[in-house]
C-alpha cells in the first residue's frame, strides 16, 4: 500500500555558497510539508553556521540567475515538484542552460536581500510571484482575501457566500471548497490549470493543503480507494451548461495519470467516449 505523500521523503540540494567555504551543495531530506524555516535549520545545524545572523533559501531556475527568496512558510518539496522533469533527473553539475535549485543566502543587516539583479530584474520576479500566487501555485497572504473554503467564513449567510465566490472568480479562481465539497464555477474560457505540473502538484496531497481543484477530488478518491481497498465515488451535480461534462472529464484524466496507464492504453478515451452514451 502506498505511502502518503506527505511522508515521503526528498533531498534538497542546497547550494550555500562562500557561507560554506568548500562546500559545494547540503542535501536536506524534507517532506512536501517541510517549510523553508525548517529546511534553513536543519542547514545551520549541518554547517555549523552562525545562529546570530539571518538567512533565506532562495531559487534560481538558471546558474547565476535571478534568484527568488522563498518566505519561512513556503515548501521547497512543493515549489521543486513544479520543476521540468529534466532539471529534478540531472541537477548534478552547474551545467549552461536551465539550472532549477535552491541557494542559502544571508540577510543583511538593515533587513534587505540580495536577489541577483537589478530592480527591474526584481520587479519582474515580484510580478511572477503574483500571477503564481493568483493561480494557487503559492499561499494567499495574510489580509481580507476571500477563503478558499467557505467552511472558514465569521458568517455563513447567503450574501457571504455569494460575494466569495464572486471574488475569487474575478480572481479565475473558479474552485472553491466547502468541506470536502467542491464548488466549481464554469468559466466559458481556457484556464491554464489543468497542464502536467498541476497533476504532479496535487498528486498524493491533504485536502484543503493547496488551492482548490478538481485534481484534488479525484486524487483522495484515488488514494482512498488504495488505502481502504474500497470503491470511491465522485458525485457531479449541477444543471445544464454548468460544466459537469468538462469536470468528468477532468477528473478521467488525472485518475488514468495517477494510475500510470497514460493515454497508450486508450483507456481514458474509451470512457470519454462513452460520455454522450452515459447522459
Amino acid at each position: 500500500m502506498r505511502r502518503r505523500l506527505e511522508d515521503q521523503e526528498f533531498t534538497l540540494r542546497v547550494y550555500p555558497g562562500s557561507l560554506a567555504e568548500g562546500t559545494i551543495y547540503c542535501p536536506v531530506s524534507a517532506r512536501k510539508n517541510t517549510t523553508a524555516a525548517e529546511a534553513i535549520e536543519c542547514l545551520i545545524q549541518r554547517l555549523h553556521l552562525d545562529r546570530t545572523k539571518c538567512y533565506v533559501l532562495a531559487e534560481v531556475k538558471e546558474f547565476g540567475g535571478e534568484e527568488w527568496i522563498l518566505n519561512p512558510g513556503d515548501c521547497p518539496v512543493q515549489r521543486m515538484m513544479l520543476w521540468p522533469r529534466t532539471a529534478l533527473e540531472n541537477r548534478s553539475g552547474l551545467g549552461s542552460g536551465e539550472d532549477y535549485r535552491f541557494l542559502l543566502r544571508e540577510k543583511n543587516l538593515d533587513g534587505s536581500i540580495h536577489y541577483g539583479g537589478s530592480l527591474q530584474m526584481w520587479l519582474r520576479v515580484t510580478e511572477e510571484r503574483r500571477r503564481m500566487v493568483e493561480r494557487g501555485f503559492l499561499p494567499q497572504p495574510a489580509g481580507n482575501d476571500p477563503p478558499s473554503d467557505l467552511c472558514a467564513l465569521p458568517e455563513l449567510t447567503e450574501r457571504a457566500l455569494l460575494e466569495s465566490l464572486r471574488a475569487r472568480f474575478r480572481q479565475e479562481k473558479i474552485y472553491t471548497y466547502v468541506g470536502s465539497i467542491l464548488i466549481v464555477i464554469n468559466p466559458f474560457q481556457f484556464l491554464p490549470i489543468y497542464n502536467p505540473k498541476y497533476v504532479k502538484l496535487y498528486d498524493n496531497h491533504t485536502l484543503g493543503k493547496l488551492e482548490p481543484h478538481i485534481y484534488a477530488v479525484a486524487d483522495v478518491a484515488y488514494h482512498a480507494m488504495l488505502q481502504r481497498r474500497k470503491n470511491q465515488c465522485i458525485v457531479i451535480s449541477g444543471e445544464s451548461g454548468s460544466g459537469k461534462t468538462q469536470s468528468t472529464n477532468f477528473l478521467i484524466h488525472h485518475l488514468t495519470a495517477l494510475s500510470q496507464k497514460g493515454f497508450a492504453s486508450g483507456v481514458e478515451q474509451i470512457i470519454l467516449g462513452a460520455g454522450p452514451v452515459l447522459e
